[in-house]
């Protein structure tokens, strides 16, 4: 104990960032069990020093631990620490602990300590032996948005806007946003390499960064939460970069299937892998117990960044499609059109192209909107493309 205590010490002394990520005035404060899910690299760890922060309690009565660096179970260490007269128990990597639903179950029964814990956003939660659904609130972090990016990197304090703001509103929006900066000229920086906080750490990096991060996803969190060997994993790897090179609307199960050397099922399994582990964003074909349900409409990629790194020539629809869906999904339910590319909340159609894009495919459908690229700002129902980096 002594030892982690002197670990937590160092954690807690680290500079925090002033920058907040928009989950963190969502958290229930009062709930003795909060999980943060999330990719690698989109920041849990800072996100978890923050909101201890907001329990405004005495450094020596919080403990962080990581669980890839402990040899005590995790139920044994809240014990100890609470016997200290520790409050809260923060834990890094849940899913690298063993029997990580059974330990945190008794620690929620039996020890009078809140906890918040952090993990792979592949993590199999809905599936573990112990159903942690009723005892824990889960929050999913998800990649920076266009605003939080452009705070970060230039000391703004953009505020977001809903998504009925923005369709009713966004010229003026617009407008307001360009009196202070080039939006067009910072989303190309954006797409280069705004999805992920560690851009801050070295721009000229990044890529090598991110491209290490997508082989741990693969090689160690998907891997073991799903017990694929090394071969299987070079598989999905090859599928990764076949889906980058599709164009969404021609997506061919079959020959995906028949590239990759599987059967059809298997590769359903492999979508399912990827989408957990926040690789993919698949839009139509839910899952039951891993197994799809029906055909997906569209395969994306998880943000536009991805792109740079496993495509050798990126479809610019694809990739606008995904910043699109990146964006809005976070607080929206997103589906395929059949007229248009997307509709959301069952309302909203929305057609994704160029600056030039037109309403010929959906000028009779109320309440369509064309989102268009390498636009500053709209008109009527036609609205930039990177004003949607402003939902959160």
């Amino acid at each position: 104990m002594k030892k982690l205590l002197q670990l937590s010490n160092l954690y807690f002394s680290l500079p925090t960032p002033t920058f907040e990520r928009y989950l963190i005035d969502s958290i229930d404060y009062q709930s003795k069990l909060v999980g943060i899910l999330g990719q690698r690299g989109v920041g849990k760890t800072t996100l978890i020093r923050q909101i201890a922060k907001r329990y405004e309690l005495a450094v020596e009565k919080m403990l962080y631990i990581s669980a890839d660096n402990i040899t005590s179970s995790l139920s044994e260490i809240a014990i100890d620490f609470s016997a200290l007269g520790g409050k809260l128990l923060i834990i890094d990597e849940i899913h690298k602990a063993d029997n990580f639903a059974i330990e945190l179950k008794t620690i929620y029964d039996f020890v009078d300590i809140k906890v918040i814990f952090s993990g792979s956003s592949a993590l199999e939660i809905e599936h573990s032996k112990v159903d942690l659904s009723r005892r824990a609130l889960f929050y999913n972090l998800g990649p920076l948005s266009f605003r939080e990016f452009i705070n970060i990197k230039y000391g703004l304090r953009l505020q977001a806007y809903t998504l009925e703001k923005i369709l009713s509103e966004h010229q003026a929006i617009a407008q307001e946003i360009r009196e202070k900066f080039r939006p067009l000229e910072y989303f190309e920086a954006y797409k280069a390499f705004g999805a992920y906080p560690f851009f801050t750490e070295g721009e000229l990096g990044y890529n090598l960064r991110l491209n290490e991060i997508i082989n741990i996803i693969l090689d160690s969190e998907v891997a073991s939460i799903y017990n694929v060997d090394s071969h299987k994993i070079n598989t999905i790897r090859k599928l990764l970069h076949l889906l980058c090179s599709s164009v969404p609307v021609e997506l061919n199960i079959q020959n995906l299937a028949k590239s990759c050397e599987i059967s059809r099922n298997t590769l359903y399994s492999y979508f399912y892998y990827l989408q957990k582990a926040n690789l993919i964003e698949i839009i139509g074909g839910d899952f039951k117990n891993k197994k799809l349900l029906n055909k997906p409409d569209k395969i994306y990629l998880e943000n536009v960044n991805l792109y740079n790194i496993l495509c050798d020539d990126e479809n610019s629809g694809s990739v606008r499609e995904s910043f699109f869906v990146s964006q809005i999904k976070e607080a929206h339910d997103v589906k395929y059109a059949k007229q248009g590319d997307f509709i959301v909340e069952s309302k909203w159609v929305f057609e994704i192209g160029g600056k030039n894009k037109g309403f010929e495919q959906v000028k009779d459908i109320k309440d369509s909107y064309v989102v268009a690229d390498n636009l500053e700002v709209g008109f009527g129902n036609k609205i930039p493309l990177w004003l949607f980096g402003f939902l959160y």
